[in-house]
């Protein structure tokens, strides 16, 4: 690691007074900037690595180590802090390659990459600033993310199983294959199920679900072929009754935020603070500091883009002069669904034929035409509302909905639909929100009359209904969540139904966190009384549980247990009690294991259960036996990732997470070493030796970072250590790394005549170093390719091949001695030159 040179911060007032004091000089110039200083400081400024912050149009591109050249040229050795920058890591990757290869300071002339108009470094200040022609530009923020300029190729086709069964039973289960794709800016989906139900139903049903293309658009898409339509791109959806919507060959056109910039946006109603004089204020949510900021005297706003998305409360802190002189609580309204209150409409259509495709599942109905609409209109930035409307199997459903808050605390949400020939319902949800805690009282309603519903066919025969309804069912209920302490906690649901289920219901709950036996400790107390149905004789089901789960034994340990008393089978008591036992596993085929043992009225039980995961597929297995008859049942569900893409494939047990992928190929000349691949813009993949894959983010342009897993790295190098991208959704590229084994060098660089050359670069597959002003330089060199080149003024001087067993060692470190730097060692870089030092 380089450092920055001590009298550097010390001599920057120095260097920039004698810049300006000399006559005929401009501080665009190197020279002229360290004109006055004696000759043995210049020498820790030119040709020695230096700290530095660049910006890139006058935003913080990184901190960063640099070399400047007494001709006027500065070299770039490595970013070591970026952490703050708004630029992207694409972006930052790019200006990282044309520094590293040594760029001129003041206006370019001719052959500008990147759009470059100037380059300026500021001794002052340590500061390089780079200007381009977007340097006006970027004041405005995208609003939505470009897609590939030309487009991308994949395939990405995950696989599940799932097997069910028992000893009196036939096996059922269901496989399902769900693949998405990219050609160019249209993005290609395809969903197969095959399922068996089990029992007496042995048939092998088969369906397709969607097979269809779309594109995104800026705010819009557009999905052709066969799908089920739905309610994509709609902040609230809207219920309805009857038949939901089969499949269907058509035409799909609504609102989307696949290709939308999460910009920070500021508090739809703003946040006013009156400050006596210069002051600080600090905003807290729920007790957290979460943002701190600096306020000057008067009426002023706060800046609340940096702020959480959501709805919540927060308590603001006027601090003067180290006082908190005013506390107020203000509401940040920045509803994440809606970030736009200038686009206020949001829409889905669809229009189509029902269809059946490669389907033997006889409800499916096919050959009726269906449409519908979908409409969300932000009112205010306090209601939402919604209207739906489309046509299924013959029959209208109509649905409309309100989304308000009313208050800081108060919010209602009301659904009201009704269905053709079917019925009417609604639902009302209202949620009150306090310091500690919040309640909710829910309604739903519904009045059903299905004595005029037929089953049309095809060919326009209609057939009665077997199951004929007339009457209402409701549900209502009020439910209450309240924080006692930081470790004690109450809830409890107050409900009523009406119809299917009779009576009334109440469920009450007692949460504690602490230590027992010397281990973290969680308890659970909860009380109930609900109404009887045909599993508890047409009882009330009564009864109490008492469950505590403890953190026992070694680290991933886990004991649990419970104790309790409900209605049984036949309306008599059931007193029951638990034990389970949980394993989890670090680096193993197993990722974990529990067994459970029940004890009841009817006897004992037994359950187990274990999760798996390889480099193939991931699953989880059950097995548990009765208490009530003794029978024994079981499953098991699998998981696979197969993709396609740079003329690669790969088989993974990677699930797909942000919508496209990278194969990437890992080579090394080390034993049982593990990577691990970060992308910029969230989520991680551990990589080992071989073919590996990536889940990695559609739509954003952005960069795939590879360092070593774990805190002791090897001595090794990553080739290369970043790898950008630009996908979308479906979209799979390839890539290699190479891993190879470094050994630290450590010499001198000397001209023919022995005097040290400093300032110089020293650059190998592995890394790079800059000699100092002794000519000593140390760096990191790949053991299978022992070569060196050294360059100056971005011009090659000479070459060496060194011989790693003629080398003396000290602990890890390869003493090289003296390596004389001549124009005859650059004719044949295959003789070997180790100068006695």
């Amino acid at each position: 690691m380089f450092s920055r040179t001590p009298i550097a911060g010390a001599l920057a007032l120095l260097l920039c007074v004698s810049a300006w004091a000399a006559p005929g000089t401009t501080p665009g110039n190197l020279l002229s900037q360290s004109q006055g200083l004696p000759e043995d400081f210049e020498q820790h400024f030119f040709d020695v690595p230096l700290a530095v912050r660049v910006e890139l149009d006058q935003q913080f591109l990184g901190e960063a180590m640099i070399v400047l050249g007494r001709d006027d040229r500065i070299t770039l050795l490595e970013f070591t802090d970026s952490g703050d920058s708004p630029i992207s890591a694409s972006t930052r990757a790019t200006w990282e390659q044309l520094l590293q290869q040594g760029m001129a300071l003041g206006g370019c002339q001719q052959s500008c990459p990147s759009q470059l108009l100037a380059v300026h470094y500021s001794l002052e200040n340590s500061l390089v600033s780079i200007l381009t022609e977007n340097v006006e530009r970027t004041a405005q923020l995208k609003q939505y993310y470009d897609q590939p300029s030309s487009g991308s190729l994949g395939l990405i086709v995950n696989n599940q199983l799932n097997i069910t069964g028992g000893e009196d039973e036939e096996v059922g289960g269901r496989f399902g294959l769900e693949a998405s794709s990219s050609i160019g800016n249209w993005t290609q989906a395809m969903n197969l199920q095959l399922s068996r139900l089990g029992g007496t139903d042995t048939t092998l049903y088969h369906a397709m679900h969607e097979l269809y293309t779309q594109r995104e658009l800026e705010g819009d898409f557009v999905r052709l072929g066969y799908f089920t339509p739905g309610s994509n791109g709609l902040t609230r959806q809207i219920r309805s009754f009857g038949a939901n919507p089969d499949t269907a060959v058509g035409l799909m056109y609504g609102s989307s935020d696949s290709l939308l910039v999460n910009n920070p946006k500021p508090s739809v109603y703003p946040v006013y603070v009156t400050a006596s004089r210069q002051a600080a204020v600090e905003i807290y949510r729920d007790g957290l500091l979460i943002n701190t900021q600096p306020v000057a005297a008067g009426l002023q706003t706060l800046d609340t883009r940096p702020l959480p998305g959501g709805i919540y409360e927060v308590e603001v802190r006027l601090i003067e002069d180290g006082l908190t002189t005013s506390t107020t609580q203000e509401l940040i309204y920045k509803p994440n669904n809606w970030r736009n209150a200038d686009e206020r409409w949001r829409y889905n259509t669809f229009v189509g034929r029902e269809s059946r495709l490669l389907s033997n599942w006889d409800e499916q109905p096919s050959g009726f035409i269906t449409y519908g609409a979908g409409l969300n209109y932000l009112l205010h930035p306090r209601a939402i509302l919604g209207l739906s409307a489309r046509k299924v199997r013959e029959k209208m459903q109509y649905g409309t909905s309100i989304d308000w808050t009313l208050g800081n605390s108060l919010s209602l949400y009301a659904n009201v639909y009704q269905t053709q020939d079917h019925g009417t319902g609604m639902d009302l949800q209202t949620l009150y929100s306090y310091g500690t805690g919040s309640v909710v009282f829910s309604h739903n309603r519904s009045w059903l009359d299905t004595t005029r519903t037929y089953e049309l066919l095809p060919d326009g025969t209609r057939l009665r209904q077997r199951n004929v309804f007339v009457g209402q069912t409701s549900t209502t209920s009020l439910s209450l969540n309240h924080r006692v302490s930081n470790k004690s906690s109450i809830n409890s649901r107050l409900s009523y139904s009406q119809g299917n289920l009779e009576g009334l219901g109440l469920d009450v709950g007692w949460t504690q966190r602490g230590t027992l036996l010397g281990s973290d400790a969680n308890w659970r107390l909860s009380l109930f009384d609900r109404p009887a149905t045909a599993s508890t004789g047409d009882q009330r089901n009564r009864g109490i549980d008492l469950s505590v789960s403890l953190a026992l034994g070694a680290p991933g340990e886990q004991w649990s247990a419970s104790i309790g008393s409900r209605t049984a089978r036949d309306g008599s008591r059931d007193n029951n009690g638990s034990l389970t036992y949980q394993k989890t596993f670090e680096d193993h085929l197993l990722q974990s294991v529990s067994g459970t043992a029940t004890a009841d009225t009817y006897g004992v039980g037994l359950s187990g259960r274990a999760s798996f995961q390889n480099e193939l597929l991931y699953g989880d297995t059950y097995v548990q036996r009765s208490s009530f008859n003794n029978n024994v049942s079981g499953g098991l569900n699998l998981a696979s990732t197969v993709a396609v893409g740079g003329s690669k494939m790969v088989l993974s047990s990677q699930p797909q997470g942000g919508g496209a992928g990278m194969i990437v190929d890992v080579e090394t000349d080390l034993d049982d070493i593990t990577l691990r691949a970060d992308d910029l813009t969230g989520g991680s993949a551990r990589l080992r030796p071989g073919r590996n894959f990536v889940p990695i983010t559609a739509y954003k342009s952005s960069t795939l970072a590879f360092d070593f897993d774990g805190n002791y790295p090897p001595a090794a190098t990553i080739q290369p250590a970043r790898s950008n991208y630009h996908l979308n959704k479906g979209g799979v590229e390839y890539r290699k790394v190479s891993v190879m084994k470094t050994v630290t060098v450590l010499g001198r660089l000397v001209d023919e005549t022995g005097q040290p050359l400093r300032g110089h670069h020293v650059i190998n597959h592995a890394s790079r170093a800059v000699s100092e002003v002794d000519g000593f330089f140390s760096m990191e060199m790949t053991a299978g390719a022992p070569t060196l080149e050294v360059r100056f003024a971005n011009q090659l001087l000479c070459q060496f091949r060194l011989d790693p067993a003629a080398a003396r060692r000290e602990s890890d470190v390869l003493m090289i001695g003296d390596l004389r730097c001549t124009p005859d060692t650059l004719a044949d870089v295959a003789f070997a030159t180790r100068a006695a030092g």
